[in-house]
C-alpha cells in the first residue's frame, strides 16, 4: 500500500458513483480501485443477500430476547414497547443518513473511510482514526455481547426443564458458562470461516426461520395463555421501575434493550466489497431492515407483555434471561416452551456468525490502512478461503480474552453490550456529524439520496439559517450524546463490585490502547485511506475502467 504524503490530502475532491451500465460489479471494483484499494474479496452477494444479512445482524426477535431483563427492571411494559418504538424511529434516521453516505463511499472501511472523506482536511486524519477505532471496537464487542448473550440464553432455555419447582436441571457454574461461551464463539467463527461461500444461503434461511418462529410464539402464547392475560393498559403502559434509579432515568437505562438490538445498523457496511452493487444495495438493505425489524419487534414484544407473569419474579431471576420463563409460564409445559424457544436458539448462532463476519471485515479494512498494531498481519486475505482470516482470528481472540471478565462480574454481559452500543453509536455519529458540518456537500447527487428528508435525518437544509441547522443538528445527535453516559450506568442500585457496570473500564481500556498506538506510531505514520489519486489524473498503466467508474469529480 502506498502511503500518501500529507500535501496530497489538503483538498480531496468530491467522489461519487455516476450512472453506469454493463457489469456493475466490475464498475464497483473500478470505483474501489479509484478510492485506493485493490479488490481482494469476491462479490457474491445480491440485494436480497445483503438485506437478509442485515436482518440477521439484528436478529429480531433473538436480539430482543437476550436483553429483555433491562427494560423490565427499568419499568416494565411501557419501557419495553414504547422504548423499542422510540429507539427504532431514531435508528431509522441514523440508517437513512448512513445509507446516503454509503452510496457515495461504498467500501469495507465503512464509517471510518466516510469520516475521512467528509471531514475538513485539517482534522480528517484524527477524526478517521477515532472513528475507525470506535467502529472496530464496537463491532468486536457487540459480537462478544451476542456470543455471551447466546450462552446465557441457552442456559436459561435448558432450565425450562426443572428438577423441582423453581430449580432448573443445569445449575451452571461460572466456569461452565465461560466454557459454553468459548464453544459458542468458536462455533460461530468456524461457520463464518469455513462456510463463507454458503453464508448468503444461511442468511436467506434465517429470515424465513425467524418469521416462522415469530408467528409460532405470537399465536401460541396468546391462544394458550395458561397464566392468564394482562389488560391492555398494563401490557402497553404498565410502568413499575425496580432498578433503584429515579423513574425517568430508570426508563432511559432500560433503553439499552432497544439500543442493543438496533446497534448493528451500520455493521453491514463492512460487507460493501462483497456486494455486487454496494452503492444501492447496502443503503436500501439498512433502511428496509430497520422497518421490518420495528414491526417484527412489536409482534414479538407486545404478545409477551400480555402474558407477563409477576414482574418482580422476572427481575429477580438469577439467569437474567426472562423470555424462557415468560414463554413457559404462558404455555404451561417445558416441552412446548423449548419447542418455541428453538427458533430463537438457532437464530442466535446465525446472528453470532453474521456478527463474526462483519467484525472481521471492518477489522481487516482498518488494518490495511495501518490503523491498528500489527496491521501487515491483520490485513492479509487468505487466498483459498477468500476472507481476512487473520483479522477474524484477532477478533475472536479479543472476545475470548474479554470474556474472562465474567469471572469477576456476573453483569459482564451488561458491560459487553454497553461498550458495543457506545462504540458503534460514536462511530455512526462521526460521518453524519462531519457531513452536516460541511453542509452535506459530498452527498449531493448520491445514488441513495434522501432529498428533502435529509433535512430531518441529517439536520441540514440548503438555504436554511444557521440557527435552524444548529437546532436540527443537536436533535439528531442527541441520541448519540445521551447513549455514551447512559450505557455506562449500572443497571440497578445499589452498586457492588460484582454488579458494577464495567463498560467504562473496557471502553477506556480501548481508548488507551488506541491513544498509545497513535502516539507511538500513528502520529507520524498513519495517513488514513490511500486516496491520493481519487479524482486526480490516473497514473500511467491504470485500467481505463477505473476512470469510467469514477467519472469527473463534481464541484460544489
Amino acid at each position: 500500500m502506498t502511503v500518501p504524503v500529507e500535501e496530497t490530502r489538503a483538498s480531496l475532491p468530491d467522489v461519487r458513483l455516476p450512472e453506469v451500465s454493463g457489469n456493475e460489479s466490475d464498475d464497483a471494483d473500478g470505483l474501489l480501485a479509484a478510492m485506493g484499494y485493490k479488490a481482494e474479496l469476491v462479490r457474491t452477494r445480491s440485494t436480497w443477500h445483503v438485506a437478509f444479512m442485515s436482518f440477521v445482524l439484528a436478529s429480531i426477535p433473538y436480539g430482543l430476547a437476550t436483553t429483555l431483563y433491562y427494560p423490565l427492571q427499568g419499568g416494565g411494559p411501557a419501557v419495553v414497547v414504547w422504548g423499542w418504538l422510540m429507539v427504532s424511529l431514531i435508528i431509522l434516521c441514523v440508517a437513512a443518513s448512513l445509507g446516503e453516505i454509503t452510496s457515495v463511499y461504498p467500501t469495507a472501511g465503512g464509517v471510518y473511510y466516510q469520516t475521512f472523506m467528509l471531514a475538513p482536511s485539517r482534522i480528517r486524519r484524527l477524526a478517521a482514526y477515532i472513528c475507525g477505532w470506535a467502529y472496530v471496537v464496537g463491532n468486536i464487542t457487540i459480537t462478544l455481547a451476542v456470543q455471551f448473550g447466546t450462552t446465557l440464553f441457552f442456559v436459561a432455555c435448558v432450565n425450562v426443564f426443572e428438577k423441582e419447582p423453581g430449580v432448573g436441571v443445569w445449575e451452571a457454574e461460572t466456569y461452565q458458562i465461560f466454557l459454553t461461551f468459548v464453544g459458542v464463539t468458536l462455533l460461530c467463527t468456524a461457520i463464518s470461516t469455513f462456510g463463507n461461500r454458503w453464508l448468503p444461503i444461511l442468511d436467506t434461511f434465517a429470515i424465513f426461520w425467524t418469521f416462522t418462529g415469530l408467528f409460532a410464539i405470537l399465536i401460541t402464547v396468546l391462544v394458550v395463555a395458561k397464566g392468564g392475560r394482562r389488560s391492555a393498559s398494563f401490557a402497553l403502559g404498565g410502568f413499575e421501575p425496580s432498578s433503584g434509579w429515579p423513574a425517568g432515568w430508570s426508563f432511559c437505562v432500560g433503553l439499552l434493550h432497544a439500543a442493543y438490538a438496533t446497534s448493528s445498523t451500520g455493521m453491514v457496511i463492512s460487507m460493501c466489497e462483497e456486494v455486487q452493487h454496494p452503492s444501492t444495495q447496502v443503503p436500501k438493505a439498512m433502511v428496509i431492515t430497520i422497518i421490518i425489524n420495528t414491526v417484527g419487534g412489536l409482534l414479538f414484544l407486545v404478545p409477551l407483555m400480555f402474558v407477563l407473569p409477576d414482574l418482580a419474579m422476572l427481575v429477580a431471576l438469577p439467569s437474567g434471561q426472562p423470555v424462557p420463563t415468560i414463554i413457559k409460564s404462558a404455555v404451561g409445559s417445558s416441552g412446548a416452551a423449548i419447542a418455541l424457544l428453538l427458533p430463537l436458539m438457532v437464530l442466535a448462532i446465525l446472528c453470532g456468525t453474521a456478527c463474526s463476519t462483519a467484525a472481521s471485515r471492518c477489522t481487516w479494512a482498518f488494518a490495511r490502512d495501518g490503523g491498528i498494531p500489527g496491521s501487515k498481519w491483520w490485513s492479509k486475505v487468505h487466498p483459498k478461503l477468500d476472507l481476512p482470516l487473520n483479522a477474524m482470528l484477532l477478533s475472536t481472540i479479543i472476545q475470548l480474552l474479554l470474556g474472562v471478565i465474567y469471572f469477576g462480574s456476573t453483569t459482564a454481559f451488561n458491560a459487553f453490550s454497553g461498550v458495543g452500543v457506545i462504540s458503534l453509536t460514536v462511530s455512526y455519529a462521526a460521518p453524519i456529524a462531519v457531513s452536516m458540518i460541511e453542509g452535506r456537500k459530498q452527498v449531493k447527487g448520491a445514488r441513495f439520496s434522501l432529498g428533502k428528508l435529509g433535512w430531518f435525518c441529517n439536520g441540514i437544509a440548503m438555504g436554511k439559517s444557521f440557527p435552524c441547522i444548529l437546532s436540527t443538528f443537536a436533535n439528531l445527535l442527541a441520541w448519540s450524546i445521551l447513549a455514551v453516559p447512559l450505557f455506562c450506568m449500572p443497571a440497578y442500585l445499589p452498586v457492588t463490585a460484582v454488579t458494577v457496570n464495567y463498560a467504562p473500564v473496557v471502553f477506556v481500556g480501548f481508548v488507551c490502547i488506541a491513544s498509545a498506538w497513535y502516539t507511538a506510531w500513528g502520529r507520524k505514520n498513519y495517513r488514513g485511506p490511500p486516496t491520493e489519486h481519487v479524482g486526480q489524473p490516473l497514473p500511467a498503466g491504470t485500467n481505463g475502467d477505473i476512470k469510467k467508474a469514477i467519472g469527473s469529480p463534481k464541484k460544489d
